[in-house]
């Protein structure tokens, strides 16, 4: 029976790689097509990744908590000549690579040990001249942007492979000094740093570093607002099972705005600035596992009602765990409701590669000057955080105003 290869699947937009955390099956176990096979973690989401055949599972490629890029070998398998023919039935067992719904397995491997370690996958040939025949276009691609002879990077792969990881690690040693590391104190505690926590710091530092933001704020009057639910946040979860916030009234005045506003509801590329036509509101959800950021697609066709529904569903998912792929996929701006935590001022940092991100702030009660009165009122600041490559201050501003406007025409009379 011949052994194929298993690659660890794309999960989601813009993801390039993930952390397998967890297998959940062990060498010499059979395995049925679409039973859950190991748990992945990417910046965005947790989830059980699916076999994509039926067959014993023969070696295990990748160790727990191993940072993986897309698309590289994790696990071999023998399967049947009919499992393969049910992938590919006119095709030759031996000389194809099968395409797979969550990856692709290459049946030109022999098998090896169960751990891996039975020699060189491909036969006839040197493993590292193998390699060399087998880069992926992710590698040759990232070596000519920075003009860099292959031959002189070490290959952690399968038999000598060059993953893009490969790549990028000799850029980052041969163009940074080399980190001072901190050794602790004998009092200070280490807290291990779990999966979620290492692909969050990763996205943070991509952000910050290949995307030159700005940021401005405005302060909003949320008075009508704050009168309309204190009236008839009763009735609403009466009538619709799901509390009235004030953030399904931020998310619709953020959606409208980005109607009249397109560059912010956009992406940066080196062929031109990408303009979403959907309206994908990804949303900061602070989890168990840490942050996470499940996307509300179409928001500009949902109400008030529609909008608090969607957002106490992905809360839900996320804070029991049970986001999938589709709930992280496709958002093209990002709110995080720091006012939850308490904040009344601060800047977010864009999730990349969308081109802004909206903190909305706590509501507090201040004296405001209204004509030639001084009243108190209910404010909340908003901040928002761009890439000046995308926007300019003009437009910027041009979309906070537009989000402060539509807060401040609520009137309290106002039905979802």
């Amino acid at each position: 029976m011949p052994i194929i290869q298993i690659d660890l699947p794309q999960v989601g937009e813009s993801v390039t790689q993930a952390i397998l955390e967890k297998w959940l099956k062990q060498v010499g176990d059979h395995v049925e097509k679409y039973e859950p096979l190991a748990e992945i973690v990417t910046d965005k989401v947790s989830m059980e990744m699916p076999c994509p055949v039926n067959g014993v599972l023969t070696s295990l490629l990748v160790d727990p908590g191993t940072t993986v890029p897309m698309g590289d070998p994790i696990a071999q398998f023998e399967v049947t000549t009919e499992e393969q023919a049910s992938n590919n039935p006119s095709a030759e067992v031996a000389d194809l690579t099968v395409p797979d719904r969550i990856g692709s397995m290459d049946l030109t491997v022999t098998n090896v040990g169960p751990t891996g370690s039975g020699g060189p996958i491909t036969t006839g040939t040197d493993p590292k001249e193998a390699s060399r025949q087998r880069y992926s276009p992710a590698v040759l691609r990232l070596a000519q942007e920075h003009n860099l002879d292959l031959s002189s990077v070490v290959g952690t792969g399968i038999s000598g492979r060059i993953t893009r990881k490969d790549v990028q690690a000799h850029i980052n040693e041969n163009r940074s000094p080399k980190p001072i590391p901190h050794e602790p104190e004998s009092s200070d505690q280490i807290v291990p740093l779990t999966a979620v926590r290492r692909m969050i710091a990763d996205n943070m530092v991509r952000s910050t570093t290949q995307i030159p933001e700005a940021w401005m704020t405005q302060e909003v009057d949320v008075t009508n607002i704050v009168t309309l639910r204190d009236r008839c946040k009763d009735e609403f979860e009466q009538q619709h099972g799901v509390r009235l916030t004030p953030l399904a009234f931020a998310l619709k005045a953020v959606s409208e705005a980005l109607q009249t506003n397109p560059m912010v509801n956009s992406v940066w590329s080196d062929n031109g600035i990408i303009l979403k036509k959907q309206i994908n509101i990804s949303i900061a959800v602070a989890s168990p596992k840490g942050l996470l950021v499940p996307v509300m697609h179409g928001v500009d066709h949902l109400d008030v009602a529609g909008i608090a529904k969607a957002i106490s569903s992905l809360a839900s998912k996320a804070l029991n765990d049970q986001l999938g792929v589709e709930d992280v996929q496709g958002g093209t701006f990002t709110v995080n409701n720091t006012g939850a935590l308490g904040s009344t001022m601060g800047k977010g940092i864009i999730n990349h590669p969308q081109a802004a991100i909206l903190n909305t702030e706590a509501i507090t009660k201040r004296p405001v000057v209204i004509g030639e009165s001084i009243a108190i009122r209910s404010m909340m600041n908003i901040c928002l955080t761009f890439d000046h490559r995308i926007i300019d201050g003009a437009e910027a501003g041009s979309f906070v105003s537009a989000v402060k406007q539509w807060l401040e025409a609520i009137d309290p009379d106002f039905r979802s």
